[in-house]
């Protein structure tokens, strides 16, 4: 049975009364769900005029990057004036598999406050169901509601532009979370794990066979990437005439233990750019997709919604872009001295060591 891109919103994880007032299956979703095309950072497509996109926040040409100032003083500079806060995970919350020191109890203070919290990935890797069942085996207690995933973003992004009803397929480069997420929407697909150790027939003569009816390729990160998946994918997208060319994301590098960075799915979609000349739909960060959607149904006023990351180029992106409040962590990917170096052009409202910070002791000569 195919479930309207409302019901997408709640997983059979979400059963509780609260999760039933998340989401009202009788409101449609309005067109601004339609994400922009990667190009030009701040730039919307012609099919996507009617999207109401909030003038990206001062970068480095507008503002001498000595001005982003470290979190001194929270409550003024921060918790009095931000209602919601969205967190990336990765570098945020936990890196890798290892839960950041003090995190269960920041949480616990902002819910005191009353604020109210979503914590949105790039990783496609999981289904919101996946994430759920991570943050419960690290000892947070996150209602599913509150999670996204770039993998729901892509389901969300085809129920949107209702490609079922094109009788095509979807190929997938990724793991299991695209999949099931694809799953709730009841689209055609396959490749992903299953096309793992796969090799195309490379010998005189040969040639890999493809669906011609392959409406759309969804590249996510994938441990298991091999030739027969970048084969597959380009076969689809330069001989399938108007065939999809969807990334969850285009993150450099990603947070797979705590020990090291990784290559992140930009690594995925560069190899299927460089072979297609085609520039991908991005539906994770910095794209408008996921806070458009919380915006419209939680009725939410974004110069109240602070963006939480430890990435400039989707985090505070995907904040600036959208009119949010912006604030870089530098317990992730990102470091001071590239955040306030000569080559950064993306500037934070503000930065700290941790989300911790939000409440370090103030010393009582701070002037208010």
């Amino acid at each position: 049975m195919k479930l309207s891109f409302a019901a997408l919103a709640l997983s059979s994880a979400l059963t509780s009364s609260a999760a039933s007032a998340f989401v009202s299956p009788s409101r449609s979703i309005p067109a601004a769900f339609v994400p922009r095309t990667v190009g030009t950072v701040g730039t919307v497509g012609a099919d996507a005029a009617a999207v109401d996109v909030a003038a990206p926040r001062a970068t480095r040409t507008e503002l001498n990057m000595a001005d982003v100032l470290k979190l001194s003083d929270p409550n003024e500079e921060l918790l009095n004036d931000v209602d919601v806060f969205i967190f990336d995970c990765d570098g945020v919350i936990w890196r890798g598999d290892s839960l950041i020191d003090g995190i269960p109890e920041t949480l616990a203070k902002l819910r005191a406050m009353g604020k109210k919290m979503f914590f949105v990935t790039n990783n496609s890797t999981k289904s919101r169901r996946g994430y759920k069942g991570k943050f419960d085996s690290l000892g947070l207690d996150i209602p599913a509601e509150e999670i996204f995933s770039s993998s729901f973003a892509a389901a969300a992004y085809l129920e949107q532009t209702k490609f079922n009803e094109s009788g095509k397929k979807v190929y997938v480069i990724g793991e299991v979370g695209i999949g099931e997420e694809l799953d709730l929407i009841g689209a055609d697909w396959f490749g992903g794990p299953g096309d793992k150790g796969k090799e195309p027939d490379m010998g005189k003569g040969g040639r890999l066979e493809h669906d011609a009816d392959v409406g759309a390729v969804i590249v996510g990160f994938d441990r298991e990437i091999n030739y027969y998946k970048i084969q597959y994918a380009q076969l689809c997208i330069n001989e399938n005439p108007g065939c999809e060319f969807i990334a969850t994301n285009c993150d450099a590098v990603t947070h797979l233990t705590d020990a090291q960075e990784w290559a992140g799915n930009g690594s995925m979609v560069g190899a299927i750019k460089g072979c297609t000349g085609r520039e991908p739909t991005v539906v994770g960060k910095p794209g408008p997709l996921m806070i458009d959607y919380l915006a419209d149904k939680l009725e939410l006023d974004k110069s109240r919604i602070c963006m939480v990351g430890d990435r400039l180029d989707t985090d505070v992106l995907f904040g600036t872009d959208n009119g949010l409040r912006t604030l870089l962590v530098l317990s992730g990917v990102t470091t001071e001295e590239k955040l306030l170096g000569p080559e950064n052009s993306i500037a934070p409202d503000y930065y700290s060591d941790t989300i911790n910070d939000f409440f370090m002791e103030v010393p009582a000569n701070v002037e208010q």
